[in-house]
């Protein structure tokens, strides 16, 4: 299925934790979007992979896209190599976005750093004639580049390239979010009263998750807002289009 934008995370949640303001904002706008998780997360402190997938497709369902992909490679471990791009440049190939969007190009999680340069990478090895992928029924795949690739903010500030208004759809990425039960604090979940504390497990992170996008948007006169940097200068066809 062609999309006009693809977005990759290392784990299930990143998107969602990262980029899903923006992607609701682009479904509404009648884009069709897809995602693709490199990982399970099974290495996550809480849950299962086997919870995490299924979190992860009603997240994907109350967003609207169309289609979640997980590509199984090993949570922590995945590695830059011949193998693994391959995997990325397939489903490019397969799915022909006009944009990716992908990890941040720096952050507290090893992963995210990762996962960035290698989906960045795979974009560009796409478009080379001569790499030869073929799609999952073993027909030979056409050559295929995006026309960028943007970087999402996540743990790090970081200062974005560029943000994009989230405001009407805040309350809707926060929804979202707490699809992932077993990761995010639910007052009414007593079945992971024993699970491990964590980082993004306390009552208060919703309120930074929000705070942190109010601070994202208010030099651009947002109350809301998602960060993205990129790895090119983009272009614009004139300065209106610069809000």
């Amino acid at each position: 299925m062609k999309v006009d934008i693809l977005a990759f995370g290392a784990h299930p949640d990143d998107v969602e934790l990262s980029c899903s303001g923006t992607l609701l904002r682009h479904i509404d706008m009648g884009k069709k979007v897809g995602l693709i998780d490199l990982t399970r997360g099974e290495l996550g402190s809480r849950g299962s992979a086997d919870l995490r997938d299924q979190e992860a497709a009603t997240s994907a369902k109350l967003m609207g896209a169309s289609f979640r992909e997980n590509l199984r490679l090993a949570d922590g471990f995945f590695t830059y190599d011949q193998a693994t791009l391959l995997k990325v440049i397939q489903a490019i190939r397969q799915h022909q976005p006009e944009i990716v969007l992908a990890n941040s190009l720096s952050d507290r999680h090893p992963d995210h750093g990762r996962a960035a340069k290698l989906v960045s990478d795979a974009c560009f090895y796409a478009g080379l004639l001569r790499i030869e992928t073929a799609d999952n029924a073993g027909k030979v795949q056409t050559h295929w580049r995006p026309s960028a690739v943007y970087h999402y903010i996540q743990d790090k500030n970081l200062e974005p390239d560029f943000v994009v208004d989230i405001t009407e759809y805040i309350d809707k990425k926060i929804e979202l979010v707490q699809t992932f039960r077993s990761q995010f604090f639910q007052s009414d979940a007593a079945e992971y009263a024993d699970e491990p504390e964590t980082p993004i497990s306390s009552a208060g992170f919703m309120n930074f998750l929000k705070s942190k996008s109010a601070t994202m948007g208010r030099p651009a006169n947002f109350d809301f807002a998602e960060g993205f940097q990129v790895g090119r200068t983009p272009g614009v066809q004139n300065l209106f289009d610069l809000s």
